[in-house]
């Protein structure tokens, strides 16, 4: 399973959503690297220590994936038929690396409800 953002923070969080994350991090999870990038951001916007913040990475299990320029590109080309739900950046690069790698997405947010793009999206929440 295809950690997004928002899964991984509502894990890291105790946000509701969070306990489904743990059932996909206890069988053995992914993030990407971009998606990780985001975390971490949203991490210092709720004022993690900078040395608490790779120990909690550390903690959870996730096993972290590289963000190819294959992604990169598919991640641009997902604009199209993403921009009506307001996906972001971050959300299209998630997208792009489960395409890619054929693993369905763990999301909390609710914009991905009913896209059907070819790969399987499971809602935490």
């Amino acid at each position: 399973m295809l950690l997004d953002s928002s899964a991984l923070l509502a894990y890291l969080l105790e946000e509701p959503g969070g306990m489904r994350v743990n059932e996909a991090l206890t069988d053995g999870a992914f993030i990407s690297t971009v998606n990780l990038a985001e975390v971490i951001s949203k991490l210092v916007d709720y004022g993690y220590p900078d040395d608490a913040i790779p120990v909690a990475i550390k903690n959870s299990n996730v096993e972290i994936l590289p963000f190819a320029a294959e992604a990169a590109a598919q991640s641009g080309l997902l604009r199209r038929v993403t921009r009506s739900s307001g996906l972001s950046l971050g959300d299209r690069s998630c997208l792009a690396v489960a395409q890619s790698s054929g693993l369905a997405v763990l999301t909390c947010d609710r914009n991905w409800a009913g896209l059907d793009i070819g790969i399987e999206i499971e809602l935490c929440r």
